[in-house]
């Protein structure tokens, strides 16, 4: 028994279809590794890409046991049961958006309401993406996954990509994730090519006014109403979203909101990350489509940057020189990233200049943006297929 066992690992490796003859394989697993290092070395979104770059190597072992689908009523891999019942029923990315609400603060929001216009400006970058993916031959259900990448929201991505266009889930999932690691590095060239140095130097005191319990505890419950009528489709995520929020609030349930932010959002990051990893197997990922993926990603994400500053310069303008319209770069939903990176831009200039707490209202209103824009997406997509 010893003997066959070792065998079967052989030949695994060795025989026809085995790691030596098929060099695609390796080439995954050096994708694996390449990801493990951006997470543990490098730090780049640790918490997702550590899960996604294990669950490479595990998909694209030779002995898939782990996660086969089996044939027919005989379906085995403890991986292909959490695609099925957990990804691809979009519990995992509606609980995540639970955690994600718990952790949120709206208050710099509440306390600068026109900042949530920086975040719905920064979705341009979806849109642009999007009927550049249909240029280069991807369908409408997939050019509208690969655009939701310029939200720089992974959830949010995965959710949609699940409902419209399985196949590229991993490939989009990777993305955006990846974009959402290299913020600090895609996001200051950009800045300073749509800014100037005086502009990027003006201050915008924060004033003390804190919002009123009510109205935090309020604003949740109006988001999901509002959100749940005007655009349904959106209602899930943003309803989930705003859940985890009105418990962090409303300090009645600290237990529970506690839950949601740590243990609970612990366990979904984990089964998330390894899921969408064991997606990514070899036929299915080494394509010239996930290289367009990748390249029309940086540019969603490059092009949502530039849509929040765009506006942010309106609004420097209209304000008379009051607003500083680096803040718009935060529109994009990389919680608290993008908030991080324009605080350091503009210390680059004015190291006494505080920013971030400003920057933290498009920031947030982003992550609404992205699930909105997703919702649209939802409700176009199908009918504009048949």
């Amino acid at each position: 028994m010893e003997w066959d066992s070792l065998k079967n690992l052989f030949e695994g490796f060795t025989g026809e279809g085995g790691l030596v003859e098929e060099p695609e394989i390796l080439a995954m697993m050096a994708i694996g590794c390449v990801l493990l290092y951006l997470g543990i070395a490098r730090k780049f979104e640790p918490l997702l890409l550590v899960g996604i770059g294990f669950g490479v190597l595990v998909a694209n072992l030779p002995l898939q046991e782990i996660v086969s689908s089996g044939e027919g009523d005989e379906a085995t891999g403890v991986l292909y049961y959490f695609r099925t019942y957990l990804i691809d029923t979009e519990i995992i990315p509606l609980l995540i958006f639970l955690g994600l609400g718990a952790m949120t603060d709206f208050e710099p929001l509440l306390n600068y309401p026109y900042t949530i216009l920086l975040g719905a400006a920064a979705q341009v970058g979806v849109f642009i993406a999007l009927m550049g993916a249909v240029a280069v031959g991807f369908d409408l259900t997939e050019a509208a996954s690969i655009g939701i990448v310029g939200g720089a929201d992974g959830p949010t991505t995965i959710y949609l990509a699940t409902k419209l266009s399985p196949g590229i889930l991993g490939a989009v999932a990777v993305a955006a994730y990846s974009y959402m690691a290299l913020v600090p590095v895609i996001q200051p060239p950009i800045i300073r090519l749509l800014t100037t140095r005086e502009q990027r130097r003006i201050r915008m005191p924060y004033a003390p006014r804190r919002a009123s319990r009510p109205a935090k505890i309020l604003f949740p419950v109006i988001v999901a109403i509002v959100v749940g009528i005007l655009v349904p489709k959106a209602a899930p995520l943003i309803g989930m979203f705003a859940f985890g929020n009105l418990m962090r609030e409303c300090l009645v349930v600290e237990r529970l909101s506690a839950t949601a932010q740590n243990a609970l959002m612990n366990s979904v990051v984990i089964i998330l990350g390894i899921t969408v990893g064991s997606t990514m197997t070899a036929e299915v990922f080494l394509q010239w489509g996930t290289l367009k993926i990748f390249a029309l990603g940086c540019v969603a994400f490059m092009a949502a940057t530039a849509g929040g500053l765009i506006l942010g310069q309106v609004m420097y303008f209209v304000s008379r020189k009051k607003v500083n319209p680096v803040i718009g770069a935060a529109g994009v939903s990389a919680v608290p990233m993008s908030a991080r990176v324009v605080q350091r831009e503009v210390q680059r200039e004015d190291p006494d200049n505080f920013i971030l707490m400003h920057a933290m209202g498009p920031n947030v209103a982003g992550v609404i943006g992205t699930a909105v824009a997703a919702g649209v997406l939802l409700a176009l997509v199908p009918g504009m297929m048949d």
